[in-house]
């Protein structure tokens, strides 16, 4: 019979793949117009928004938010649960996630690569984080790895005794994945990607941990790619969320 140990897989990435998506720079044209013109703005929810940036950009600048409400992008994400935690703090978004409640989790868990700095210079709010030492990366991983062992090991202990999954789920740490459906509009998308990535040009600097920072840089690509005129001028703004 395999340990614990041998059941258990690390990870220092992340995953974020949409599942469905009605996103396009053409919503938020005709969403914006039916406010001057009515039914006309019909003519627009097809309409090549190429012909549009004037119309994009002015609302960006003046935030003018409510047309960007109109796009809306459907995820399915893996992440640490330290993770989830932060990300949840963004209530202009809708979750489904997995429950330890009904279903035993499966024992893959987060752990620091080298690419993850680790020591942190500064004080909060005006800190920056620097490369750890061989020795220092070599202590992180082997700490996570051990209590990691030890956590799962107890919790399929009280799983075989028959204690409720609920209960069992107690002695997990943080850093187990956990995977939920992640629902947000255009707005929204820019106001998660204003406070949780670290981009040169932004108005309102952000410091975001560089876990949730990761789920940020996938989101962008995909939101760049379907919505490349709403991007442009949200970048050229400032990264402001409207």
């Amino acid at each position: 019979m395999s340990s614990a140990s041998d059941q258990i897989t690390f990870r220092s990435d992340v995953t974020v793949e949409l599942v469905k998506h009605s996103a396009a720079d053409s919503d938020v044209v005709f969403a914006a117009r039916v406010s001057t013109v009515g039914e006309t703005s019909l003519t627009s929810v097809d309409a090549d928004a190429s012909e549009s940036k004037g119309l994009i950009s002015f609302l960006m600048r003046e935030r003018h938010g409510s047309p960007f409400e109109h796009s809306v992008f459907t995820f399915y994400v893996q992440a640490p649960i330290f993770v989830w935690r932060e990300h949840m703090r963004h209530r202009m978004t809708s979750y489904n996630e997995e429950s330890g409640r009904y279903r035993v989790l499966d024992p893959i868990f987060y752990v620091p690569n080298e690419e993850r700095k680790l020591i942190q210079i500064g004080k909060a709010g005006a800190y920056d984080f620097v490369d750890g030492t061989p020795e220092q990366y070599e202590t992180v991983d082997a700490a996570v790895r051990e209590s990691v062992s030890v956590a799962y090991a107890q919790y399929q202990r009280m799983l075989e005794a028959g204690v409720a999954r609920e209960v069992a789920r107690a002695v997990l740490p943080v850093n187990i994945y956990s995977s939920a459906y992640v629902t947000m509009n255009a707005r929204a998308m820019m106001n998660f990607l204003s406070l949780r990535r670290k981009s040169e040009g932004s108005t309102y600097p952000s410091y975001p941990q560089r876990e949730i920072e990761m789920v940020a840089e996938k989101y962008e690509d995909v939101f760049a790619e379907l919505m490349p005129i709403t991007h442009a001028a949200f970048v050229a703004n400032g990264r402001v969320a409207p």
